[in-house]
């Protein structure tokens, strides 16, 4: 799935903004550890975390808007989508059981492609299909100062009938060693057939210590002011 951009273009294009503003700093849950916040073209900023009672490798992140949160979601150790849940209304959607072609970030890494069919079903009693494809370019790009992979991907997700609900294709950026996608420059059919151009790709990789960390309010393409705020890279 599309662990970067589906989310947010979803929430953008369907639902909007969830609770009413609230900036500040991020609260992870209770045994749970921030250890990274990504602000992003959007309007978007997320903070990602991980919690001790989860198995190895597994990996939450909660998306904020200018309205607040609206999105959380947790992958496994490939990056495989867990768990989400949308925030307005609320619904838990889960990676249904025995992947048909599970997501592999070690496949990716090691053969440059990777494929994925699988199954989700919400709370709602939704179930759709994913068929889809990431795919190094062999390109390498430093965003704030991180050396980052551009993949190429494409996937469609379909009800059971076959019936095409959102597809999206584009690039997207991986780090190898957190094992994580974030978006890119893309484009997003919700169903209609009318490919939209969009754009989630990070600015500002925020770690503990440095200002700006476990923020909620996003800094990028909100308005003009927020927009024209000073940005300083990493040296």
């Amino acid at each position: 799935m599309r662990r970067a951009a589906l989310p947010r273009l979803a929430a953008c294009i369907v639902m909007g903004s969830a609770l009413p503003a609230m900036a500040g700093s991020f609260a992870a849950p209770e045994g749970c550890t921030t250890f990274l916040t990504v602000q992003s073209k959007g309007c978007r900023v997320s903070n990602h975390y991980t919690c001790s009672a989860d198995a190895a490798g597994d990996q939450w992140r909660t998306d904020f808007d200018q309205e607040g949160p609206y999105f959380t979601s947790r992958i496994d150790s490939e990056a495989q989508w867990v768990e989400s849940f949308e925030l307005d209304p609320p619904v838990r959607q889960t990676l249904d059981p025995n992947p048909q072609d599970p997501a592999s970030f070690s496949g990716l890494l090691a053969t440059g492609n990777d494929s994925f069919i699988f199954g989700l079903s919400d709370d709602t009693g939704e179930r759709t299909r994913v068929r889809g494809s990431d795919r190094l370019t062999g390109r390498q790009v430093v965003i704030d100062g991180i050396t980052l992979q551009e993949t190429e991907f494409n996937f469609t997700e379909t009800d059971l009938s076959g019936n095409v609900l959102r597809r999206s294709r584009g690039n997207e950026y991986i780090h190898p060693d957190w094992r994580l996608f974030f978006s890119g420059p893309s484009q997003w059919d919700g169903g209609d057939g009318t490919y939209l151009p969009l754009d989630g790709s990070p600015i500002q990789f925020i770690f503990p210590g440095e200002p700006g960390f476990a923020s909620t309010q996003p800094l990028f393409d909100c308005d003009a002011v927020m927009s024209s705020l000073p940005f300083t890279p990493k040296s």
